[in-house]
């Protein structure tokens, strides 16, 4: 088994014991050992609300300034540095994720210069990119930075071994760029010939191939230093809606989607992956409404964590998707989501809203702290993985 899984099951481990609260509250007995106090849980009871609430969100640089955003869609490449702006808003809204696009790279130079000023911001962010190989890659496709560019994973990878050589090449360059987390591989099975947003993106048609390659992918950029992330849970394959547009539906029961879609999610639930990022995708024969899984209880805490038994950090597909902003308001779907269980909303429309409803909805009861605590707990114990597997700190003490 590789290094990787064997790190987030002791992580895992020691969430479950934050959660059963028995590292320090209980006084040691005469003549034993003092009880170790467990740095997570320490650095959690240290952090105030907003900085609590800031750790359940990851967006991109320019949601910082307002004057820099260029919208979801459409907008061509162009350098962006720290602003003042950006310093006094993050003062206020701390955050514990960023993630980069195409738009916020321009050379190797400037990337490292963005990302050593983010590294002093409020919330100690860690960085994210979405670098799956083939149409949806943020480095490769940009000559400044030389590096092998894949084709679609469908027709790049052709069995296990290729899967694991794609995802440590890409992990390697991502590791030296300075990103801990890669939002790949795609854990899809591209079964619908009409889906206009998948295809081959996804490994493989055939569930058992693409759970394969899938895990050696993400064995790939573990080993390189860099954490992957399995999406678009419960499996966006057989959809004919593109979920930038709109909602996609999967008329599928719960046992229709084991039999097919589940099964890459499964066997990397059962290598504990780090992060499982849920799509919008409505599954009404499971769910009865017509919520889209990112926002949905029932998918994430009664089949996600109950019946696939998974207990690491759950994102949101992008919450700026037509998906989700056609029907909600940026604060109405992260409130939403986080009340669903989600413990990462991925880039907001608008992240002032968002995070303001997010902490107006705690400070009612509406959520409560005990149930933000649990993102927190998640989300800290995934950044120090992801500092310590990019070799930043020691795995036994909690990072910055």
């Amino acid at each position: 088994m590789k290094k990787w899984w064997g790190i987030f099951l002791v992580c895992s481990g020691l969430l479950a014991l934050a959660v059963a609260g028995v590292y320090f509250s209980r006084k040691a007995a005469p003549g034993a050992p003092e009880p170790v106090e467990d740095p997570i849980e320490r650095q959690l009871a240290e952090m105030t609300l907003r900085e609590k609430v800031g750790q359940l969100f990851c967006v991109r640089p320019e949601a910082l300034d307002v004057e820099l955003e260029p919208g979801v869609r459409g907008h061509r490449r162009k350098r962006i540095a720290v602003t003042e702006r950006m310093r006094a808003v993050n003062a206020l809204y701390p955050v514990g994720g960023i993630i980069f696009f195409e738009r916020n790279i321009l050379d190797e130079p400037q990337l490292a210069s963005l990302m050593a000023d983010l590294r002093t911001f409020k919330g100690a962010p860690i960085f994210y990119v979405d670098e799956e190989g083939g149409p949806v890659s943020r480095i490769a496709p940009n000559r400044n930075f030389g590096v092998t560019r894949y084709r679609p994973m469908g027709l790049a990878c052709k069995d296990g071994a290729g899967a694991y050589e794609a995802g440590n090449t890409i992990g390697k360059y991502l590791h030296r760029l300075g990103f801990h987390v890669d939002l790949a591989p795609v854990a899809d099975v591209n079964t619908n010939k009409r889906n206009p947003v998948i295809g081959t993106r996804a490994f493989s048609p055939d569930p058992e191939k693409a759970a394969e390659m899938a895990v050696q992918y993400a064995e790939g950029l573990y080993d390189a230093g860099i954490l992957p992330c399995v999406k678009h849970f419960p499996g966006h394959g057989d959809t004919r809606t593109d979920s930038h547009l709109g909602i996609a539906v999967l008329d599928k029961t719960w046992e229709e989607l084991q039999g097919c879609e589940l099964i890459p999610f499964r066997r990397a639930i059962e290598r504990d992956v780090p992060i499982v990022l849920a799509g919008h995708l409505n599954v009404p024969a499971v769910t009865g409404n017509d919520l889209p899984a990112s926002l949905s209880s029932c998918m994430i805490e009664e089949k996600l964590r109950g019946e696939l038994g998974y207990r690491n950090v759950v994102m949101t597909d992008g919450m700026a998707m037509g998906a989700i902003t056609r029907r909600y308001s940026s604060g109405e779907a992260a409130v939403l989501a986080v009340r669903a269980g989600a413990d990462i909303v991925l880039t907001p429309k608008n992240f002032i809203e968002a995070f303001d409803a997010v902490f107006a909805a705690v400070e009612s009861g509406e959520i409560s702290e005990s149930r933000l605590d649990e993102s927190v707990r998640r989300v800290l114990l995934l950044k120090n993985r992801a500092l310590t597997a990019a070799g930043c700190c020691n795995a036994d003490a909690p990072c910055p």
